[in-house]
């Protein structure tokens, strides 16, 4: 199964010099998991340029602890902002 025929849904975010794809995918038992895919644009010295990317597999099982993580850590944020 192609990586193309398992995508369900994906979403792309544009963030600068980043772009980060959030990709819904199923595997051959039909579970679902997301990839996380950050996305750089990086220059050679001759001027080339290519796509540095990093991925993170993120499996059903884990949805709700990765979930609960990332809500604390970006509350923590506002509230060291709303603190200065």
């Amino acid at each position: 199964m192609s990586s193309e025929q398992n995508e369900i849904y994906s979403k792309a975010v544009r963030a600068g010099k980043r772009t980060y794809f959030f990709d819904i995918k199923a595997t051959k038992g039909n579970d679902l998991y997301i990839t996380l895919t950050e996305s750089k644009k990086i220059f050679s010295e001759d001027g080339d340029g290519s796509f540095e990317k990093h991925k993170i597999f993120l499996y059903k099982e884990d949805f709700e602890k990765f979930k609960e993580g990332l809500d604390d850590v970006l509350n923590k944020i506002e509230e060291l902002k709303t603190a200065q």
